[in-house]
């Protein structure tokens, strides 16, 4: 039987043309004017189609990424449909694939997708990638996996995916673990799968959605050698609700950074722990001044193998839901290791 899709256009790439005058890529298709260069998806589903935004990817907020849960929830509800896909901007797909995945409860396959090229462009990746991210959202198999990417035939987690090319056509990987999948010749085939998300607290969710609010106000800062506390100070000085600190290395800091994470401990603020490096978790392994055994008595909370800004987005969804630090501590316990 031909599954049922829903297309929810965000803006991005995908929807961008080259202007002719300035030479660069400006907002110019909505859905109903990408699905004309996709024929093929006649093919491969019966597609339902809303336009929620036209949105370059820098422009999208944790409020936009919100307001998007909530229509994504709104098509889940419908039982005649089978998956959802959102076209998005490629510069904080990511960020948005992960806050779907911790804040949907569902089993049917969400699917999002983009394009580095513009239909400007004779390598306009956006119809190809389109076609494969219908294929696997109408997949069977793709059911209670998690929300996914689907990008250049391959298949990633949201938990993992990442953008680490700014041009490329294969930008989007999963570093240390590979795709979940692929798309090969129109068949998916999954390789493997990937932990989800535990349902911090399914018990309090309305319907689909898993979360009631948001906490937009969690800043990140990224170490380098010979940091200092200075930038913590002023996260704290502006009213920071929450702190991410991408650490070096194994999740250590330079010792000028002390006493200033230290006081935002102390003062009730979450302080959470990641690598800047692109692979690998954060361990209390070092016992040096800066190191992760003492941040970890500082109080920090450690995000194992979550990158910094995966690490915000499960902050800020996490203190719409508490303030406890030991209930903090157990939502970032991470079932990767």
């Amino acid at each position: 039987m031909t599954p049922t899709v829903a297309i929810l256009f965000t803006g991005g790439t995908i929807s961008m043309r080259i202007d002719t005058r300035s030479g660069s890529a400006v907002p110019a298709m909505r859905g109903d004017d990408i699905l004309v260069h996709v024929p093929q998806l006649a093919d491969v589903a019966d597609i339902e189609l809303e336009d929620v935004a036209q949105l370059p990817g820098p422009h999208v907020t944790p409020e936009h990424m919100w307001r998007l849960a909530r229509r994504v929830a709104a098509w889940l509800e419908r039982p005649d449909v089978d998956g959802v896909v959102v076209t998005h901007g490629t510069d904080t797909l990511e960020e948005t694939a992960y806050f779907l995945d911790i804040a949907l409860r569902t089993d049917k396959p969400v699917v999002l997708v983009g394009a580095i090229r513009t239909m400007s462009e004779p390598s306009w990746d956006g119809p190809a990638n389109l076609v494969h991210a219908v294929q696997v959202a109408g997949s069977p198999a793709s059911r209670a996996r998690g929300v996914m990417v689907a990008m250049n035939e391959q298949i990633l987690s949201a938990r993992e995916v990442e953008k680490v090319h700014t041009e490329a056509a294969a930008s989007f990987q999963s570093r240390e673990f590979g795709p979940v999948g692929v798309v090969d010749a129109g068949v998916v085939r999954y390789l493997r799968s990937s932990p989800r998300e535990a349902g911090w607290f399914d018990a309090e969710a309305d319907g689909l959605l898993r979360v009631r609010r948001v906490e937009p106000e969690v800043d990140l800062i990224k170490v380098a050698a010979g940091a200092d506390g200075r930038y913590v100070r002023c996260s704290m000085a502006s009213g920071t609700r929450g702190l991410v600190i991408e650490a070096l290395g194994r999740g250590n800091v330079p010792p000028a950074m002390l006493d200033d994470l230290g006081a935002a401990v102390h003062s009730g603020l979450p302080v959470v722990l990641t690598s800047r490096c692109g692979a690998g978790s954060v361990r209390e392994r070092y016992g040096y001044e800066g190191g992760g055994r003492g941040l970890r008595d500082l109080g920090l909370i450690f995000a194992g193998r979550l990158s910094g800004v995966k690490a915000r987005i499960k902050l800020m969804l996490a203190l719409g839901h508490t303030h406890d630090h030991d209930r903090l501590r157990e939502i970032f316990d991470d079932p990767m290791g």
